[in-house]
């Protein structure tokens, strides 16, 4: 069975609830396809990324085991958003529910150069382009505290493959300014 870390985030409510109700109801909706969960987060309220976007998110994370393959976990998980009101019409436009795969143990996808260069893709790059492949450990994971702060709950020594930096490691570089945005709820 492998161990994947994915980050939750919600913006917006649905018919069934607000953004907290559906990262709790995710959860259970990732448990029926499967997933098994080892561990959650505590729930934070964080910024709209990017600025402006939309209503403040609330986001977590949280480990699951699975005897799926990484795509197969991402395919479960874009079930689970598509049954919760997820469309894809905007890229990191607001959502009832975002469901990011991070990690999937210490697995580099495709390969460690394409990984690399979407790690490396400039800012205004990323608002443009997405991978048309699974690329794992996440290309944004390093610069995201909302991400980060949630995982420095559950799997605060994971370490990311390439850079050898630990979930810890890499949420201490992160801009003061950025972590303190991310408050616990």
């Amino acid at each position: 069975m492998s161990i994947a870390l994915v980050a939750l985030g919600s913006n917006l409510p649905d018919p069934e609830g607000d953004p907290t109700s559906n990262l709790k109801r995710a959860l259970m909706e990732m448990a029926s396809e499967g997933l098994v969960i080892r561990s959650v987060s505590r729930f934070f309220e964080t910024p709209c990324f990017p600025a402006g976007a939309g209503p403040d998110y609330v986001n977590a994370a949280v480990s699951v085991g699975s005897s799926l393959d990484p795509r197969g976990i991402l395919e479960a998980l874009h079930r689970v958003e598509a049954r919760m009101g997820r469309t894809r019409d905007t890229r990191w436009g607001m959502r009832t529910l975002d469901l990011d795969l991070i990690a999937v143990g210490d697995a580099v996808l495709p390969d460690a150069e394409t990984v690399q260069s979407w790690m490396d893709l400039p800012a205004e790059e990323q608002k443009l382009r997405a991978p048309d492949a699974l690329v794992l450990p996440h290309p944004r994971l390093a610069d995201r505290a909302f991400v980060l702060t949630p995982l420095a709950d559950i799997a605060p020594d994971w370490r990311h493959p390439l850079s050898g930096l630990s979930v810890r490691e890499m949420l201490a570089a992160l801009p003061d300014a950025d972590r303190r945005e991310v408050r616990a709820i």
